[in-house]
């Protein structure tokens, strides 16, 4: 049985005055840059009611009403009975954790045994934690594999003997945060400076990475400033979640994105006029890696010495580096491919494809046949083939004629629909109004 705690959007768009006098009480110190300084928003379900900012529709109030908690007997007994904790470190078999338990490979089997879903037992990770509970005559009760702080797969012993399993997905609390960033030689290092995590930076370059090329276009003096989620768990900061609507200042030119989750659930980041921030494939197929040889015809061979077509782009990047898809396809060829080395192409429709060249590895799953999404991790850097270091050789074919990748046209992904473009300006006019209105606050305070 699976059990789900949806995730509801805690997003108020606070006046200008309001948002102002908060600012002004936090205004940073003489040695601090302002641009330096990430500002938490402190939201709550009283001031979304108060400020009349969000319309929750009663149909999601009568799902958090009814699966924001787990029943109350279990939820206590899980939460005050002594577990035996043993946390998933490299090498470890679910038959080693049942041991380190004082339990043998029978009872494992048995528990595996209850019911199809349990298997999932047997997929554990290093970082992970599984929690045995006995009871009083010395025998499991409860098997707890804790996957990550907001989510777990517990396995319970039934009057029949027979152990079933539900996954238990925590809701945590949502919370805004603002930051800014001017950058000096790289986003990465604007970003830190901005108190961003890692994490975040590279979800601020995805999102704007169709447009800008962050190794080519970024110059000093770009800016950028966005509002995203802070998630909390009984007051405790445990990481951060999606960015609402963000803004890059690039070479003079502003560009703007905000998040939308359409009438079917999935979200994606769309301009202010309703045209996707996605197009069908991305610029680079590696983060923030060099380009160390470009689209050329008259190209001298690093390893053969000739003078021969480069109709490629190179990427010079550390050995094992993850390789991305630059666009949903089907994997027509994974394996070598001559000087190539270990090579995989991806098609994409009927005219174009896209070729990785002289990984080190494939990405588990990766083989002829699979169909892969854009941004997915599909092999990683190496040199295999003629390749003078580590580096990616990407190509990007259009009716089997190479194109500089650099340089071509991207083709747009699919705009907002004409039948919920009311609803899309309903929903990202507050988020782009509170970027904006956060902007100049924060600006006030910091002079």
């Amino acid at each position: 049985m699976t059990r789900e705690f949806p995730k509801t959007h805690l997003f108020a768009a606070g006046s200008l005055g309001l948002a102002v006098s908060v600012m002004l009480l936090l205004s940073p110190s003489s040695d601090v840059e302002a641009n330096r300084i990430s500002i938490p928003l402190q939201i709550t379900e009283d001031s979304l009611t108060k400020n009349n900012t969000v319309n929750q529709t009663e149909t999601d109030q009568a799902i958090i009403e009814t699966t924001s908690t787990l029943p109350a007997a279990k939820s206590t007994d899980i939460a005050t009975a002594q577990w035996d904790n043993f946390e998933v470190k490299k090498g470890d078999t679910l038959s080693t954790l049942f041991k380190k338990a004082g339990l043998n490979d029978r009872t494992m089997y048995q528990v595996i045994a209850g019911h199809t879903s349990n298997k999932q037992l047997a997929s554990i990770y290093p970082g992970e934690t599984l929690s045995f509970l006995m009871d009083d005559n010395d025998e499991i009760s409860q098997i707890r594999l804790q996957r990550n702080q907001l989510e777990s797969l517990v396995l319970s012993r039934g009057d029949n003997g027979k152990f079933s399993s539900e996954e238990v997905f925590i809701q945590p609390e949502v919370q805004l945060a603002y930051s800014e960033g001017e950058i000096d030689s790289s986003l990465f290092l604007a970003g830190q400076k901005a108190g961003l995590k890692q994490s975040m930076i590279m979800e601020l370059a995805n999102i704007f990475g169709w447009d800008i090329d962050f190794i080519l276009d970024i110059r000093s003096g770009d800016t950028f400033n966005l509002v995203y989620e802070e998630l909390y768990i009984d007051g405790n900061k445990i990481g951060e979640g999606k960015i609402i609507a963000a803004t890059f200042n690039n070479q003079g030119r502003e560009l703007k994105a905000v998040l939308y989750t359409d009438k079917k659930g999935d979200q994606n980041y769309f301009t202010p006029d309703g045209h996707s921030m996605r197009k069908a494939f991305l610029r680079s197929p590696i983060d923030f890696a060099r380009i160390s040889s470009h689209f050329n015809l008259r190209r001298k061979h690093p390893v053969l010495h000739t003078i021969r077509a480069h109709k490629g782009t190179d990427y010079a990047a550390g050995r094992g580096t993850p390789i991305k898809a630059t666009g949903d396809g089907k994997v027509i060829h994974a394996g070598r491919k001559g000087g190539y080395g270990k090579t995989v192409i991806v098609q994409h429709g009927q005219k174009i494809s896209t070729l990785y060249a002289h990984m080190s590895k494939y990405a588990r799953g990766v083989r002829s046949g699979t169909r892969v999404k854009q941004g997915q991790t599909i092999g990683y850097v190496g040199s295999t083939g003629l390749a003078s270091g580590p580096h990616l050789h990407y190509e990007f074919k259009v009716n089997g004629v190479q194109k500089n990748s650099v340089k071509v046209k991207l083709p747009q992904a699919n705009p907002i629909h004409k039948s919920e473009m009311a609803e899309f300006k309903k929903q990202t006019d507050l988020y782009l109004s509170q970027l904006d209105t956060l902007s100049q606050s924060y600006r006030l305070a910091a002079n």
